[in-house]
């Protein structure tokens, strides 16, 4: 049996050949930038990051396990892609929201990650080529969509190139760690909702105040020692807080996903989701002779939304997500067939798949 020196200096020989590889990688992907700006190409391929994940997973023997192999890779295509350029990605802040943190994951550390005040702001933030990318939340499988975040694509170019889940942990922090010390708890009306079984037992005579996110109520709680935020933790590290306590929302399995838009189209990766709006005529059976073409070709719809169409009293638009790429034959003549029930529609974007 090898002695543990002799195993660290077999470690540090392995690293070594690790970094030489490494840098060999990133002067592929330089020549590989080049070639993309010469034909003006997006640096950022949604397809081409999603392909690399699934053939390491399928090839890796173990023992390292395949979520942590992904995490790796993000961090070594993010890094790789900054030397082609830093990409700049807009998210709905401020800093320490948890979609701060769905930015982090779907696009590493070595992103530029630029807070915006609202969804709009997003949206313009991309539209006006501020940032190359944008990132908004969309649903809570618990608390449901987010209305206004589709209510934009009405009116936006913009198409939906990528989608993350986020699985949503809520805290109680504050600048002492202590209970005692906690007069006014402040979050978002969401966190609030997700937590109120734990909030009415433990803190019920404490009052509760909603502001406009996560993130703010950290920074109002690390102002005030009297005063506690219901947030990420990621909040603890940017805020400078204490955990008072861990995972105080009312159900596990909560999930918020997250939309990533752009001015870009993903090619097809075999596990794709497409996005689109439409609107009926007002008659009867008009929305399921609409849909009627995805059963008909076997297209399985995975969520349908209604919203006011903003346009006229009481007409209404309907968002769709369905399982594969309008690329796909299957999805065009589908289409093809759904285009002739409806008096509007707008495919809103293909994607790769998200995986929670």
């Amino acid at each position: 049996m090898k002695s543990i020196d002799e195993l660290r200096q077999q470690i540090d020989n392995i690293d070594e050949k690790i970094l030489e590889l490494l840098n060999e990688r990133a002067r592929c992907v330089i020549e590989i930038g080049k070639i993309k700006q010469s034909q003006n190409k997006p640096l950022y391929v949604p397809s081409r990051e999603k392909a690399i994940y699934e053939r390491l997973k399928a090839i890796n023997s173990g023992p390292f396990p395949n979520e942590s192999l992904k995490s790796v890779f993000r961090e070594i295509i993010s890094a790789s892609l900054s030397l082609e350029e830093v990409q700049k990605i807009a998210y709905l802040g401020p800093e320490g929201t948890f979609t701060h943190l769905a930015g982090i994951k779907h696009f590493g550390l070595s992103a530029k990650l630029l807070p915006s005040r609202s969804i709009p702001e997003v949206f313009e933030d991309v539209e006006k080529k501020r940032c190359d990318y944008g990132i908004i939340p969309i649903e809570n499988s618990l608390e449901g969509v987010v209305n206004h975040a589709l209510d934009m694509f009405m009116s936006s170019n913009l198409k939906i190139c990528g989608e993350v889940f986020l699985e949503v942990s809520h805290h109680l922090m504050n600048k002492t760690g202590k209970l005692e010390d906690i007069k006014r708890i402040y979050s978002h009306p969401h966190a609030i909702a997700q937590c109120r079984k734990w909030l009415s037992r433990e803190a019920g005579s404490i009052p509760i105040i909603e502001v406009e996110s996560t993130a703010k109520a950290a920074e109002i709680a690390s102002k005030d020692e009297t005063s506690a935020a219901i947030a990420s933790e990621m909040s603890e590290l940017v805020y400078g807080l204490k955990i008072v306590n861990k995972n105080i929302e009312d159900f596990t399995n909560n999930y918020t996903r997250f939309l990533i838009i752009g001015n870009f189209e993903p090619e097809m990766t075999g596990k794709d989701k497409t996005s689109l709006v439409f609107s009926v005529a007002h008659r009867a059976g008009s929305l399921y002779s609409a849909l009627k073409s995805f059963s008909e070709n076997e297209i399985n719809m995975t969520k349908i939304e209604s919203r006011p169409s903003k346009m006229k009293a009481w007409e209404y638009v309907f968002y769709v997500d369905i399982d594969g790429h309008y690329k796909d034959k299957k999805i065009k003549d589908a289409i093809d067939k759904f285009s002739n029930e409806v008096s509007f529609f707008k495919i809103l974007g293909s994607y790769p798949k998200g995986e929670k």
